[in-house]
């Protein structure tokens, strides 16, 4: 690869579509995803390239262009690219209007969908929305595409019920997705949960296959890339979302998305539609 040629492109931006919290594109050469999870659906076609990755815990080999994935809400997962060249991808993150939490059990055991009209709307859905003036025809277009998954999804077999959730577990999530900005002491989160730490800390990584630190560095990112993209600067962005300093938001920040914080934020471009509106 010639000296010159950027290992990394993005553009980012939050399109005025109900639905969709964000669009992200991205060529990536040698980045490599940690373990992570996001608190939206993630939903990618790969347009060259190839992806070698995992969800909750069990790896679903390579995934080459022309492929798309689905990543459920609050489920862990990773990604490196396989060839020298990088790949190329485009998402949608997607809130839980458009497909229910309910369905990520089935979403996880089949993330990879060789679906050449699900693609298809997909694709033209992207188009539509690099233009913010294209509101109607980018919504009409996600209800299509919603249309395609959910037939796909609720047809799928089921996954088997389990035990039951693990009640420290979830306890645990729900009290560091209310304090994603402040955080929470180990010590805390035992006291009000009753519970031993170590024990805590255990119980939470069986159940959602990261320990608690990265879960909430994760949210920590996921929330920083959405003031960035509303406008705000990163310096405001690091103590708003909860990380001691710029330093340590872009460390963490490029160890997620490839990219600093600064120039993710300016990957918009003349793209960006700015922030919801208030009755989004």
């Amino acid at each position: 690869m010639p000296a010159d040629r950027p290992r990394t492109a993005i553009t980012a931006w939050r399109p005025a579509v109900q639905g969709i919290a964000e669009v992200f594109h991205a060529h990536f050469t040698d980045h490599a995803y940690p373990v992570h999870t996001h608190d939206t659906w993630d939903l990618m076609i790969l347009d060259d390239g190839a992806v070698d990755f995992a969800v909750d815990r069990h790896r679903h080999g390579v995934a080459g262009a022309g492929a798309v994935v689905l990543l459920p809400p609050h489920v862990p997962h990773d990604g490196r690219t396989t060839q020298p060249s990088g790949f190329r991808k485009r998402v949608l993150y997607l809130d839980s209007t458009v497909l229910p939490e309910r369905l990520a059990g089935t979403a996880a055991d089949g993330p990879v969908h060789g679906d050449a009209l699900l693609r298809q709307r997909i694709h033209q859905l992207h188009n539509t929305l690099r233009s913010p003036s294209d509101a109607l025809e980018a919504e009409s277009r996600l209800a299509f595409v919603r249309e395609r998954l959910l037939q796909r999804l609720e047809t799928s077999p089921l996954r088997a019920p389990g035990r039951e959730a693990n009640r420290l577990a979830t306890g645990l999530r729900e009290l560091l997705d209310a304090r994603i900005s402040t955080g929470m002491s180990l010590d805390e989160a035992s006291a009000r949960l009753h519970a031993h730490p170590t024990h805590l800390i255990r119980c939470f990584t069986r159940t959602y296959g990261i320990p608690p630190h990265t879960y909430l560095t994760g949210r920590r990112v996921d929330r920083a890339r959405r003031l960035l993209l509303s406008g705000a600067r990163p310096a405001e962005v690091a103590a708003a979302v909860g990380f001691h300093d710029q330093a340590h938001l872009s460390r963490h920040f490029t160890r997620h998305l490839g990219s600093p914080p600064a120039r993710y934020a300016g990957s918009q471009h003349v793209r960006t539609a700015g922030p919801p509106s208030s009755d989004r």
